[in-house]
């Protein structure tokens, strides 16, 4: 019993936390406050019902917030091809769990991580600067960095004093009064009502229907925009994907659980597939409010059901007050979301990274705020995976010898060398085979020992068939020393009978063995 009044407080609490954030993310979106508002309520509570995190608190993030703008900047007055776009990305969420992919999310290195969060840090506060200073804003970043002098001459400085009101209670409140009432909520109550008896003309939010959000229907589209809808969509999959697992992580840390990354992600996908119908805006798992649910004794998916419930009785009840919010005061509450996204664990060691943690960080950070987001995680990992290749292919040794100095072996025929491996055989390492068998001469056999290969890969098996065929030309005999299992894979791909025409022994004397008595017969 003490448990569910534990969980009933805490999602009461994450509510409280989760408002602002939502109203706020709604309006940078550009659906509207009300799209972030439903956003919160459905995704907080089917993600929590179907989820694989119990203390998890789903809704609008900053990450996602960003590719919904960009979405709705894409195709502006069509909120079906909109929620087309969220649509689809649930359903990819869901299947991304049926796969069991979450468990891939762990092998994305750190400094893309880093940098994307860095980045999408910088692109929030960037995108508030305009609200910030009273001025219609825009949704493109480059634009609003390149028309800032235009903004400056047009700035309201009734908005500026919200705004800047609203920062400094961001940043300054005490945090013995921030872990009691949010410093969010605080703001948005206080300033508004500043607002409101100043009688300042400024813009706000406006008018938030009472009622349920009407129903929008997600699958109509023009055929010809499909390719920019499944670019979006797969984008906010992934990167809800990305955000929801990495809160699971933070969660399992404070709770000393583990959570169901295939249940999570489908939770998220069903959640996010809702809120389509209801033109409310995507999200993801939320690190700040989860931490809150922890924090204030939630245990169980309840916490996060009673969180959208609360919502939900809020918008129902308090919509008339929130239609007075200004713009100016979810800028300073996004602004400082913007600098709490950004990375300062990677930041503060910055000059004591490797040179290629720095580029691959700095790289996905400038992609990630000027060009795309897709675009600057797959180069990161993409970068990394080389650096990775290229490491593991220094580890491959490689060492030929005819003596018993490397390797205990007494071969008196100079017409015998033999090549050890050791470490990993795979396409970074295959051409630095092959090469090291052009550098051998005056050998009539070379025994190629694979004992000590700890992989194998197909571009590696290749190699090695166009080294028998091109030695076998030059009436040099190839022989292989491996271990079963790879003896079976390259039997297995042996289309063409080549490799089960040459000798392959499982240890090097019986190789060793072969040449000498072959020696003995024809030399």
């Amino acid at each position: 019993m003490s448990n569910i009044k534990n969980d009933i407080f805490a999602g009461i609490t994450a509510a409280v936390v989760a408002l602002p954030l939502a109203l706020a993310f709604g309006v940078a979106s550009g659906a509207g406050a009300v799209a972030g508002l439903y956003g919160a309520i459905i995704l907080g509570f089917f993600a929590a019902f179907f989820g694989g995190t119990p203390t998890q608190i789903s809704g609008p993030t900053g990450p996602m917030t960003v590719i919904v703008a960009a979405t709705i900047a894409t195709f502006p007055n069509d909120i079906s091809t909109v929620m087309t776009v969220v649509f689809l990305a649930g359903l990819m969420q869901i299947s991304f769990g049926i796969i069991g992919i979450g468990k891939w999310v762990k092998y994305i290195p750190y400094p893309v991580i880093s940098g994307f969060m860095c980045g999408i840090g910088v692109i929030i506060i960037i995108l508030q600067i305009n609200p910030f200073l009273g001025v219609e804003s825009y949704s493109s970043i480059i634009y609003t960095i390149t028309h800032f002098l235009d903004t400056f001459e047009k700035l309201n400085i009734q908005a500026i004093i919200l705004s800047s009101i609203t920062l400094l209670i961001m940043f300054f409140t005490p945090k013995k009064i921030s872990n009691i009432i949010p410093s969010a909520l605080i703001a948005l109550v206080f300033v508004t009502l500043f607002s409101i008896f100043m009688n300042f003309e400024i813009t706000t939010i406006g008018e938030i229907p009472m009622g349920f959000p009407d129903f929008v229907l997600p699958i109509s589209f023009d055929i010809l925009k499909l390719s920019t809808i499944l670019t979006f969509a797969i984008t906010l999959a992934l990167l809800g994907s990305i955000d929801s697992l990495l809160t699971s992580v933070v969660a399992d840390s404070k709770t000393k659980t583990k959570h169901d990354s295939k249940k999570e992600l489908i939770g998220q996908g069903i959640g996010n597939t809702i809120c389509s119908f209801f033109g409310a805006i995507p999200g993801a798992g939320a690190t700040m409010r989860t931490v809150v649910n922890i924090n204030s004794g939630a245990t169980t998916k309840l916490s996060g059901m009673v969180h959208s419930i609360t919502l939900l009785l809020i918008v129902l009840i308090l919509a008339p007050f929130a239609s007075e919010i200004p713009l100016a005061v979810l800028s300073g509450i996004l602004i400082k979301v913007g600098f709490d996204i950004l990375d300062y664990k990677f930041l503060k060691i910055i000059n004591k990274v490797s040179r290629q943690d720095l580029i691959i960080m700095v790289t996905v950070f400038l992609l990630t705020v000027f060009v795309d987001l897709i675009m600057a995680v797959g180069v990161g990992i993409t970068i990394s995976s080389i650096i990775a290749v290229y490491q593991v292919s220094k580890n491959t040794q490689m060492k030929t010898s005819r003596s018993r100095v490397s390797f205990d072996i007494d071969i008196e025929n100079h017409e015998i060398e033999i090549l050890k491996v050791k470490g990993s055989l795979f396409f970074g390492t295959a051409s630095a085979l092959e090469s090291r068998l052009e550098k051998i001469k005056d050998s009539k056999k070379i025994i190629i020992d694979c004992k000590n290969v700890s992989f194998l890969d197909i571009s590696a098996i290749f190699t090695l068939e166009e080294i028998i065929e091109k030695f076998k030309s030059k009436d040099l005999e190839i022989i292989l020393v491996l271990n079963y299992r790879h003896k079976k894979k390259i039997l297995s791909v042996d289309t063409s009978n080549l490799f089960r025409k040459i000798r392959i022994y499982h240890n090097l004397d019986d190789a060793i063995n072969y040449t000498q008595k072959y020696e003995l017969v024809h030399g």
